[in-house]
């Protein structure tokens, strides 16, 4: 018989089918392309962070990617300077 799934692993997917059905496609690529690249290295603290950053609509998160908006100062550090390198995105052709 299965085991059933972690409280942590049930949490990973939530954050991944969010990460990857944001509305738009460029979003989805985005944020769900880093989603799988880094979750697998995050601690809890990485993992709330990524789970308020998908509160925040789109075009917040993807103007605060590509530097036309300002990175609001709970946003800052690490991951977010991961995340705007954007070479984690990976658009099947």
């Amino acid at each position: 018989m299965d085991q059933p799934d972690s409280p942590h692993e049930n949490r990973l997917r939530r954050l991944k089918f969010r990460a990857w059905h944001r509305g738009t496609r460029e979003a989805d690529y985005m944020i769900g392309c880093f989603f799988d690249k880094f979750h697998a290295a995050w601690d809890e603290s990485q993992i709330d962070w990524f789970e308020r950053l998908l509160d925040e609509e789109d075009v917040d998160i993807l103007g605060w990617a590509l530097g036309t908006l300002d990175v609001p100062e709970e946003y800052r550090g690490a991951l977010m300077d991961a995340f705007r390198k954007l070479d984690y995105v990976d658009i099947p052709r």
